[in-house]
């Protein structure tokens, strides 16, 4: 008997889980940097932190308003100290890495399944991923060159303001906001 293939639903729902852990890793990030009393760092990680938790919320929504099964994940411990001040950057830049692949990969399923619906509502995600990339690219750049004086990078995030664009209104409402 031939393995049953993965619903969409299904791959929606192991990126919820993926969503709020990228947050939980983003509040641990945030922790350090406030530990270090480098709060513009902390401000960035904590902005970050509920960025993904939006949007593992707008996939909560978008299951419950095609009448699709939500699982709500169990939350993990997540790291809050780190080698240097460089580590959380890093970090971030492969967990939006393997992100990116992730939502191309739910894009891709959907577009195979011919879900229409499910591949607009990801068209915004894999633009989201290019500018996540892009964001903490530009950072960890800024953070290795300012790394023997982090001072510099928090001068760089409060004149720069890198992810406080607001809020996208393309975007797909969050759970509980309706749709």
């Amino acid at each position: 008997m031939a393995p049953r293939k993965k619903t969409f639903a299904a791959a929606l729902n192991e990126q919820i889980a993926n969503e709020f852990a990228a947050s939980q890793q983003y509040v641990g990030a945030a922790v350090y940097y406030d530990a270090e009393t480098l709060p513009r760092l902390a401000a960035f990680f904590y902005r970050q932190a509920m960025e993904e938790r939006e949007h593992a919320m707008m996939m909560i929504q978008y299951l419950l308003d095609v009448g699709e099964e939500v699982h709500i994940p169990d939350i993990k411990s997540q790291e809050t100290k780190y080698r240097d001040g460089v580590a959380p950057v890093r970090m971030a830049l492969k967990q939006e890495e393997r992100v990116g692949e992730e939502i191309y990969a739910l894009f891709e399923l959907a577009r195979a399944r011919k879900d229409y619906r499910a591949e607009q509502f990801m068209q915004w995600f894999v633009k989201e991923q290019v500018e996540e990339v892009a964001l903490m690219g530009d950072l960890l750049n800024v953070v290795q060159r300012s790394k023997a004086n982090l001072l510099l990078a928090e001068d760089y995030i409060a004149r720069e303001a890198p992810g406080e664009e607001g809020s996208d209104p393309t975007a797909p409402p969050p759970a509980g906001a309706g749709g």
